[in-house]
C-alpha cells in the first residue's frame, strides 16, 4: 500500500487528522486547500501533533514520526491533489452546495476506479453524489471528532455505491487505525449524531426546565455514563447490569418506556437557555479565545485513555 496515493480535500482539523491516519499506514497523502497559508498551517500543526504522539508512545503504524511526516505533502492545485489518487477524502464545510461544487470539479478529473469519500456528518450520500458521473464510486466516511484519538468511523454507501467501494474503504480505514462501522440505510445524521443529538436534546430540556445546571449535566456524563461508554456501549452496559438482555428487559422495559413518554418534543437550541449553557461552559472550559488550550487538555486525556485501552486490549489478547 505504501506506493498508493490518497488525496485529502480540505486542511482543517478533520482533514489534518485523516492525513495523519493515512500517512501512518504508509500511504502518500496530498492535502489540498485554496490558500497557501492554510496548507502551511496544516503542515506545521501535523508536525507538532506527530511529535506529541511520539512522545506519548501513541504513533500509529510501524513508521517513524519523520517517515509519516514525509508521507504528507500539500498543494493549492486540486488536480495535483487528486491525480493518480486511488482514494479521495473530502473534508470541506458541512454545506450541501459546497460539497456538490467540490465533487463536481473532482468528478471531471478522476477515472472510473477511484473511491470518492466524504466526511460529512449528516448529509446523505445520495444527495451529495446524485449528479456525479462517478456516483457509483461515492461513499461517506464520517469520523468521530477528533478522528486521531476516537477511532470509530461510520461508512455510509448510497443505494448506487459499488460493493467493492465499501470493501476497499473498510480496508483503507482499518489499515489507518480506524474502526469502521457500516451504516446499512441512509438516515439523516447516520447513527453517531442521532445518538448524540438525542442526548443533547434531553440535556437541553432538563436544563431549560430547571432540573439540573449545565455543569452538573456534563458531570453526569463525564463522571458517570461516559466512564462506562468509554469501554462498552449501551447494550453491553444493560447486559452486564442484569443477567443478560432478556433479564434487563424484564426488569426495566416498563420503566424505560414510562420515562421515554415523559420526554418533551424536540426543541431548537437557542435563546436564554443557550446563553446560560454558554456561560456555564465558559466557566468550565475557559473563554472562547482560549479554546485551543482546552482542546489540548481534551486531547491529552484522550491520548491517555487511548493508551490505557490499548494496553488493556493487549492484556486481554495475551490472556487468551
Amino acid at each position: 500500500m505504501s506506493a498508493k496515493k490518497i488525496g485529502v480535500i480540505g486542511s482543517g482539523l478533520i482533514g489534518r487528522s485523516f492525513a495523519m491516519l493515512f500517512a501512518s499506514a504508509g500511504y502518500k497523502v496530498v492535502i489540498f486547500d485554496i490558500e497557501p497559508a492554510q496548507t502551511r498551517a496544516a503542515k506545521e500543526d501535523i508536525r507538532e501533533q506527530l511529535a506529541s504522539l511520539e512522545k506519548n508512545g501513541l504513533l500509529k503504524g510501524s513508521l517513524s514520526r519523520q517517515q509519516q511526516f514525509d508521507n504528507i505533502s500539500t498543494t493549492e492545485n486540486l488536480e495535483e491533489c487528486v491525480k493518480n489518487a486511488f482514494f479521495i477524502q473530502e473534508c470541506v464545510p458541512e454545506r450541501l452546495d459546497i460539497k456538490r461544487k467540490v465533487w463536481a470539479q473532482v468528478d471531471k478529473l478522476v477515472g472510473d476506479d477511484v473511491i470518492l469519500s466524504s466526511s460529512t456528518s449528516a448529509l446523505l450520500p445520495s444527495a451529495i453524489s446524485e449528479g456525479l458521473t462517478h456516483k457509483n464510486r461515492f461513499i461517506i466516511s464520517h469520523p468521530t471528532n477528533p478522528p486521531f484519538y476516537c477511532p470509530a468511523i461510520e461508512v455510509v454507501p448510497a443505494g448506487w455505491t459499488d460493493p467493492d467501494v465499501i470493501e476497499k474503504t473498510f480496508t483503507v480505514l482499518k489499515e489507518s487505525g480506524l474502526v469502521p462501522v457500516l451504516i446499512k440505510k441512509e438516515v439523516p445524521g447516520f447513527v453517531l449524531n442521532r445518538i448524540q443529538y438525542a442526548i443533547i436534546g434531553e440535556c437541553y430540556r432538563l436544563i431549560k426546565d430547571g432540573v439540573v445546571s449545565p455543569e452538573d449535566c456534563d458531570t453526569i456524563m463525564s463522571q458517570g455514563l461516559g466512564l462506562r461508554y468509554a469501554f462498552m456501549g449501551p447494550w453491553e452496559t444493560g447486559y452486564l447490569n442484569a443477567e443478560g438482555m432478556l433479564s434487563y428487559g424484564e426488569r426495566y422495559a416498563d420503566m424505560i418506556l414510562d420515562i421515554q413518554k415523559s420526554f418533551g418534543p424536540p426543541e431548537r437550541i437557542e435563546g436564554p437557555t443557550l446563553q446560560a449553557i454558554h456561560a456555564s461552559m465558559e466557566r468550565l472550559a475557559g473563554p472562547v479565545q482560549d479554546i485551543q488550550k482546552r482542546r489540548q487538555w481534551r486531547d491529552k486525556r484522550l491520548i491517555a485513555l487511548a493508551k490505557l485501552k490499548r494496553d488493556l486490549d493487549a492484556e486481554d489478547q495475551a490472556g487468551k
